[in-house]
């Protein structure tokens, strides 16, 4: 087994390795506007990032006080705008709960997480995928992007059903893989169903108890997620 890996790591290693000399040529050939362009908005993200701060539960209560009854679309555009970025979105989903309840919580939430994910996966692509995309023809994962450009809604819906794996980065690299826009929406929008119940439940469960059970579910669609990603990964070895 370990001699069958290394002609494939090293052939890994290739890629990345061609992949970042790439990518060093073409940012020493950008234009002045292109350097310009790529400051600005790597400015604001790392500001938004750094000075950004995360509302806490009273401040999401009281921008429900202050904004009523237009909490609900401020609430779903901040969700939105957030989860763009590397930021946990675990507290909009738990406060999604708290604030809502469970049926109208879990709505928010789900659409949110979706427009979110769309957003950032069509801006990565619009600016990355040309590049990328020539790129994908190396051996060392032409095969896997095969497959992922045929069944990649399967190993998105499985990574989104494992609560650890952070939200805007799988969008982010999702979008440098051929899976299609459509089917990774559609996985993205179910695949998350279950953790982002959990999330609302257990929001919901702060205010009126703690409830067993959503812990349980908890651990038990992680478990189903990594089976998905185990079986998608046996798929893959065996294409021809």
């Amino acid at each position: 087994m370990k001699k069958e890996r290394q002609p494939y790591l090293r052939q890994l290693a290739d890629f990345v390795r061609t992949v970042l000399a790439d990518a060093a040529r073409t940012i020493q050939g950008w234009s002045l506007k292109h350097w310009l362009q790529a400051v600005f908005i790597l400015g604001i993200v790392v500001a938004f990032i750094v000075f950004v701060d995360v509302p806490d539960l009273s401040t999401l209560r009281s921008w429900a006080t202050h904004c009523d009854p237009w909490f609900p679309i401020v609430f779903w555009l901040a969700y939105v705008t957030l989860t763009l970025f590397p930021l946990p979105r675990t507290i909009w989903t738990v406060a999604a709960g708290i604030l809502f309840g469970p049926v109208e919580g879990l709505l928010l939430a789900l659409t949110a997480l979706s427009v979110s994910a769309a957003i950032s996966f069509l801006v990565v692509r619009r600016l990355l995928g040309d590049w990328m995309h020539p790129r994908l023809v190396h051996p060392a994962v032409f095969k896997l992007n095969a497959h992922l450009e045929r069944r990649g809604w399967f190993a998105i819906a499985s990574l989104r059903m494992v609560a650890g794996v952070p939200f805007s980065i799988l969008n982010y690299a999702a979008a440098l893989t051929p899976v299609p826009f459509l089917q990774f929406l559609l996985a993205t929008a179910l695949g998350s169903i279950p953790t982002t119940a959990m999330g609302v439940f257990f929001g919901e469960t702060l205010t009126t108890g703690l409830n067993p059970w959503a812990i349980t579910a908890t651990v038990v669609l992680a478990a189903v997620g990594i089976a998905g990603l185990v079986l998608d990964a046996k798929l893959v070895r065996e294409l021809p």
